[in-house]
């Protein structure tokens, strides 16, 4: 899709976020993008999840129009990015490059949890529990929360002390459940959002 909203790129926008003193990583933030974006929910706009990074109470205040204009114009340009990867079925988790110690896997877990539970499946979701879709959807998003909770049992049993042959096991478990949900989720938008493309171009605008 054509957008004059040009994504202006990682470091500018993480910096919009520290000054609207916006608590979700851009992580989390491109992930629920890509979950609205497949959603079965007619209703869910852009807006709703821009607003959504903020607690309730707790939203930017945007002193005049112009400004109002550049906030939304700043994140439509990220949405339109993280569409044009869905429509190209380019989605998939960012690999990290070099787990070697505790803390890297652990950041690694908690990142996870954040893009998959907190990002893609709260974006699908959004904020509603009963988005009418075919019950072999529901059960794939009930798969991928299932993954979530893998990454979450195994950082719980991150320690500092952590053997070479356990670290070793944990990051192979990390890379099969990575397989399994870039998978399941090309599957879905092959399958499923693509078809419905029409919908989901309706819904951006």
């Amino acid at each position: 899709m054509a957008s004059k909203n040009k994504y202006i790129g990682d470091v500018s926008l993480e910096k919009m976020l520290e000054h609207y003193e916006c608590k979700a990583p851009l992580h989390l933030i491109k992930m629920r993008f890509i979950g609205g974006i497949c959603s079965f929910s007619e209703e869910l706009k852009p807006a709703d999840i821009i607003a959504s990074f903020w607690e309730i109470g707790k939203e930017p205040r945007l002193e005049t129009k112009s400004e109002a204009d550049l906030f939304f114009k700043f994140f439509m340009g990220l949405w339109f990015k993280q569409f044009d990867k869905v429509k190209k079925n380019e989605v998939k988790l960012k690999s990290f490059l070099r787990l070697e110690s505790a803390e890297s896997i652990s950041l690694c877990l908690q990142t996870r949890l954040e893009e998959i539970e907190y990002g893609f499946i709260e974006g699908f979701w959004g904020g509603k529990n009963d988005v009418k879709m075919p019950s072999f959807v529901a059960e794939l998003i009930d798969s991928l929360s299932d993954i979530s909770k893998f990454y979450g049992k195994l950082l719980k049993n991150i320690k500092d002390d952590i053997s070479d042959e356990d670290k070793e096991a944990i990051i192979k478990s990390i890379s099969q459940a990575d397989a399994m949900f870039n998978k399941a989720v090309n599957n879905l938008i092959e399958h499923v959002v693509i078809p419905r493309m029409s919908v989901i171009v309706e819904k951006s605008n």
